[in-house]
């Protein structure tokens, strides 16, 4: 369901932010952090924990408003309540041929301090016109 979105998401954001294409991984974890997430969440969760090759990062999210009035039942303990948000980032983000995963290493419904989605960059999707179209 989030990929759906985030394919949908991404006209609209760009459409309304202005934002040129980014040139790099780093450039384009800020404009998530600090554009995107503003936009829609009206929060500003902070980049950290970069690989050393610059292809991860983590995105700590020291308050997530998807959880907020929300408890997991002890029958759903191994819930990931918000996943969807690493479907929407992922599925904004092959719209802009890039390829990336999402996955959530830290959440507060399950009792940590914060909620951290790591993203790590797996290649650049190239653009593939049919044959005599160029």
């Amino acid at each position: 369901m989030g990929y759906n979105i985030g394919v949908r998401l991404i006209e609209d954001f760009l459409a309304r932010s202005n934002v040129g294409r980014c040139h790099d991984f780093r450039e384009t974890a800020d404009v998530i952090a600090k554009v995107a997430f503003k936009m829609y969440l009206g929060i500003t969760p902070s980049i950290t924990n970069w690989s050393p090759a610059g292809d991860e990062f983590s995105l700590i999210l020291e308050n997530n408003p998807l959880v907020d009035f929300v408890e997991l039942p002890d029958n759903h303990s191994s819930l990931i309540y918000s996943n969807l948000l690493c479907g929407v980032l992922r599925g904004a983000l092959e719209m802009v041929q890039m390829a990336v995963e999402a996955k959530f290493v830290q959440d507060t419904l399950k009792g940590d301090g914060v909620t951290e989605i790591r993203m790590r960059f797996i290649r650049r999707i190239e653009d593939n016109l049919p044959a005599g179209e160029e």
